[in-house]
């Protein structure tokens, strides 16, 4: 998908979606809950990735 296209999705415009995919911005959880739905994902879904399983299984650990 192309920025453009998940921009439009997302209602959100297409240089804050770029800024944001460059780490030039800070992105907000609603934001975020707009992505996850233009994607047709849940959050959970969404943030579903083997890092954030292990920095949490490290956090319990420690």
């Amino acid at each position: 998908m192309s920025q453009k296209d998940l921009a439009y999705a997302a209602d959100l415009d297409r240089s804050y979606i770029a800024s944001v995919e460059n780490g030039q911005r800070n992105i907000s959880i609603v934001n975020i809950e707009k992505i996850a739905t233009a994607l047709s994902v849940t959050l959970k879904e969404f943030f579903n990735d083997g890092e954030f399983d292990n920095a949490a299984k490290r956090t319990k650990r420690n």
